[in-house]
């Protein structure tokens, strides 16, 4: 009997450990996730513990006083037992919810709003936040600096790497795409633009205009313009819809940024015959009056301003832009030092329409750019494949860059050249890579090894010998002259001052 008592008491013992402790267990193993994604560039950039699926941004935007309110629902899954979770995140909050609960929330760090769950979220289970918040986005600063552009009419959002948090909370890198719904209030005579299809409706004073972005998009490149704009609506002879839209201010700019980004249904119809089916289902792009000289690739719908148009029409810039559809938006980094897939393609891209205009072969600007610099400029001492933090949008990672796309061509040749062009966009579609990634994909292709090939032009900092890959063949390199004389010995392709008129894209950097 005493057997008896002692088997059953452990057998008692044992359903109690198999039954109750199970969600014990659990919250004892769970722990918050990390505040930061690991990105060695942006170590605070981004959020562990969660992947997002959507957001679903709900705003009311007062453009004469800058007052913003917001709510925000996330939906994402849990990657681990979760106690405590992160939002990337820089405006007042009001109130946080998570799965329907009230949670604690707090401000940490620079940009870090650090959520409490009123129960530990198990691995693998959805989770849906809530967060109200309510500010003036203008007057935010983080560095001195607000991600929130002011302009006499509105705000806008178009930053990168980082600007998502001056109107929404996120997790904010491009490894964590999500579809998106943008919806915002205001007054009746202003307008909205923002990512994707869109639709509208009214209310005494008031009207408000919706966005649906349905293909993964990296928060950096969700973006909203709120202002009095003329907008524009066409389609591609494809059937693509073509949105575009022009403040009301542009003042002498006007023109010259309509009959640049008017082109945007040719341009995205030419490159893809290049790169392949475009990935998205809106093309367009917005030029609001604002004091910036930068262009940013927001997907589907691109932020220019009016700065790159100050000189005239400029279609190089809009082809720029629009190749990172595929090399940047749909294609994405994986870490930031992943950049040149971004760049060095955009860059690229110019120089084919170059090509296609008669005003200068790819061959002749890498040629050129080679030429232009001699090898004790710091323009060779940039690494394109790894630039660092501080360089990431230097002018090296675009034009060596683009220089290194050509080695590739003049290595593989033109057929297996524009395979891969081609066909690496369409493989990773919506995905994220790496600079090796795109190394092993070259080489598939090719058959051909390429490890030294790109270990000279990305990751070598000095200036590569002439005649590599073809680029500025041996008696036409002159490392000795200064970049005016080098420049002045060489025939400047047609194309160059458009294509360096570009060049502010560089300040991007949010």
């Amino acid at each position: 009997m005493r057997t008896r008592l002692t088997v059953s008491a452990a057998a008692g013992a044992l359903a109690l450990l198999l039954s109750v402790p199970a969600s014990a267990s659990a919250a004892a193993q769970a722990g918050p996730g990390a505040p930061g994604i690991g990105d060695p560039y942006y170590p605070t950039a981004g959020n562990g513990g969660y992947d997002v699926s959507h957001y679903d941004i709900r705003l009311k935007y007062q453009p004469a006083t800058d007052d913003l309110e917001g709510t925000t629902t996330i939906l994402a899954t849990a990657g681990q037992d979760l106690t405590r979770f992160n939002l990337d995140f820089v405006l007042k909050v009001n109130e946080v919810l998570v799965n329907g609960r009230p949670a604690g929330f707090a401000a940490t760090g620079e940009h870090e709003l650090e959520i409490t769950p009123a129960r530990v979220i198990p691995k693998g289970s959805p989770i849906t936040v809530v967060v109200r918040y309510a500010d003036r986005p203008g007057t935010v600063l983080r560095g001195g600096v607000s991600g929130w552009l002011r302009t006499p009419d509105g705000g806008i959002a178009a930053n990168e790497p980082e600007g998502a948090a001056w109107w929404y909370p996120s997790n904010d890198h491009p490894t964590d795409k999500a579809t998106f719904d943008v919806s915002v209030l205001v007054p009746d005579g202003t307008q909205v633009i923002s990512n994707g299809t869109s639709t509208q409706s009214s209310r005494a004073g008031w009207t408000r205009y919706n966005y649906r972005q349905t293909k993964p998009q990296a928060t950096y490149l969700a973006t909203v313009a709120i202002g009095k704009f003329d907008i524009r609506t066409d389609t591609t002879p494809g059937g693509l819809p073509v949105i575009t839209a022009y403040s009301r201010d542009l003042g002498d700019n006007a023109g010259a940024a309509q009959a640049s980004v008017e082109r945007t249904g040719e341009l995205v119809d030419w490159l893809s015959g290049r790169f392949g089916p475009y990935p998205f289902g809106t093309v367009g792009g917005y030029v609001p009056n604002v004091p910036t000289g930068y262009a940013l690739e927001t997907q589907g719908q691109i932020f220019y301003s009016p700065a790159q148009f100050a000189r005239g029409a400029n279609t190089s810039v809009v082809v720029h832009e629009l190749a990172h559809q595929w090399y940047g938006d749909s294609v994405s980094v994986r870490r930031w030092s992943d950049i040149w897939l971004n760049e060095g393609f955009a860059r690229y891209s110019q120089w084919l329409w170059s090509e296609h205009e008669n005003e200068g072969t790819a061959q002749e600007l890498a040629d050129y750019v080679y030429n232009l610099y001699p090898a004790d400029n710091v323009f060779w001492t940039i690494k394109p494949g790894d630039p660092g933090p501080d360089q990431q949008f230097a002018g090296a990672v675009y034009d060596r860059g683009a220089v290194a796309v050509q080695a590739l061509r003049n290595a593989v040749g033109d057929e297996k050249f524009f395979r891969i062009l081609k066909g690496w966009p369409t493989e990773r579609r919506y995905g994220n890579a790496t600079v090796q990634d795109f190394q092993a994909y070259a080489e598939r292709i090719s058959g051909k090894p390429l490890a030294e090939l790109f270990n000279t032009w990305l990751f070598t900092p000095s200036k590569p010998a002439a005649g590599s890959a073809g680029v500025a063949a041996p008696g036409t390199a002159k490392p000795s002259l200064t970049p005016r004389a080098a420049a002045d010995a060489q025939p400047e392709p047609k194309s160059w001052k458009k294509i360096q008129e570009t060049n502010t894209v560089h300040e991007h950097k949010g």
